[in-house]
């Protein structure tokens, strides 16, 4: 360690050294020249996605699509091994398939992120909404079992690689040092003096790392606060930047830069990285909106074209592929409202289009995937 200014390294009774917080946030920080422009470059990136998603006719259309895919980098990150298709596979058939933990432990981080978003309206981003939050995304799953204590701040030491604090790259605080740090966190979220957005997302994400308040689930809880804190002061009205994306591609940079805080102070340089990779994704994100809008015009030509006066539920059972794009045909009777007979009949108008495909080769319980749009998400397959 060459630097106390993020905070200092203390011997424990038990024999290793847990990390203790300097006050927070850093006094001195600089926002030099090169940070500035790579500040200044993603909220351009940022204000090119507001406007690509100003021209999709319903944004909302796309959320659910976003939501997982960022589920499943965050988790890819933490080592889980599902991909977007087995989670999208999952929700399709939910009563028949498969508890692969890791599936469910995804799908729990997206009902965790609704859930976050959702309480925003009337609850500002906050120790009881973290705690909530985090409730729902350790219910049921490896680490959510009660002495892991869901949507608690821990009560006993946790800590970061190796089999013991002993033998830890990092050591968080002390229980007992976590309820005052996450106050200092929680009162710099709410200070209303200016500061740049990005910044201050970036500087609550580390600390929070730094902190690792729960004993299981902190960095997918640090990643959702990212969107959390964007969304809340209204950089983004949805949840279509994926943060998690860039992390992983950068994972080890990622760890570094965050145990560079802890070490040698270097805030800026964590921020750089931070800004830059905000940017990054922004830009991917726009690059995606507006690839949809074009797949979607094209399919909507396509369906009317080819499908004459049988046009109107298949273009109904377009917009909803964009929300789910794996589903079966018991789904297609749920979501539109239709018959069996009518289900299987647009399933079949769809597929001679080429906008279907059944991939499971089965008999019964058939399901379908659009596979076009599953396309604009490269990787959906591909597990960590």
């Amino acid at each position: 360690m060459t630097s106390t200014r993020a905070g200092r390294y203390e011997p424990q009774p038990q024999g290793h050294r847990a990390f203790i917080p300097a006050p927070f946030p850093p006094r001195d920080l600089a926002l030099n020249s090169r940070l500035q422009a790579l500040l200044s470059a993603a909220d351009l990136a940022l204000g090119r996605l507001d406007g690509a998603t100003a021209l999709v006719p319903d944004p909302d259309l796309f959320v659910f699509m976003y939501v997982r895919r960022e589920a499943v980098l965050s988790s890819q990150i933490e080592g889980t091994q599902a991909s977007l298709m087995d989670v999208l596979e999952f929700e399709a058939e939910m009563e028949r398939a498969e508890r692969r933990v890791d599936v469910v432990e995804v799908s729990h981080y997206v009902a965790a992120m609704n859930h976050g978003l959702a309480r925003l309206a009337n609850l500002p981003l906050s120790r009881r909404l973290i705690c909530e939050v985090h409730g729902v995304l350790m219910r049921d799953v490896r680490g959510g079992e009660p002495k892991r204590t869901p949507g608690e701040f821990r009560r006993s030491q946790n800590w970061i690689g190796g089999a013991s604090p002993a033998t830890a790259r990092f050591v968080p605080p002390p229980w007992e040092e976590v309820v005052r740090a996450f106050a200092d966190l929680e009162r710099f979220l709410h200070d209303l003096r200016p500061m740049p957005v990005l910044i201050k997302a970036g500087l609550a994400h580390a600390q929070f790392q730094t902190i690792h308040p729960f004993l299981d689930g902190n960095g997918r809880i640090g990643r959702l606060l990212i969107t959390f804190w964007l969304v809340e002061q209204g950089v983004i009205a949805r949840p279509i930047l994926h943060p998690s994306l860039f992390f992983k591609e950068n994972r080890e940079e990622y760890i570094d830069r965050l145990q560079a805080i802890r070490d040698e102070g270097a805030w800026e340089d964590w921020l750089a990285f931070f800004v830059d990779g905000i940017g990054q994704v922004a830009t991917e994100a726009t690059t995606r909106a507006l690839e949809i809008v074009g797949l979607r015009e094209q399919h909507q030509g396509l369906i009317s074209s080819r499908l004459g006066k049988r046009s109107p539920n298949a273009l109904a059972l377009l917009d909803h592929l964009f929300r789910q794009p794996i589903l079966g045909a018991k789904g297609i009777e749920e979501a539109l409202g239709v018959s069996q007979p009518t289900a299987s009949a647009l399933v079949q108008d769809l597929e001679s289009i080429g906008l279907l495909r059944e991939f499971t080769g089965r008999q019964r319980n058939r399901l379908f995937s659009y596979d076009r749009y599953l396309d604009l998400f490269p990787g959906a397959a591909s597990r960590a």
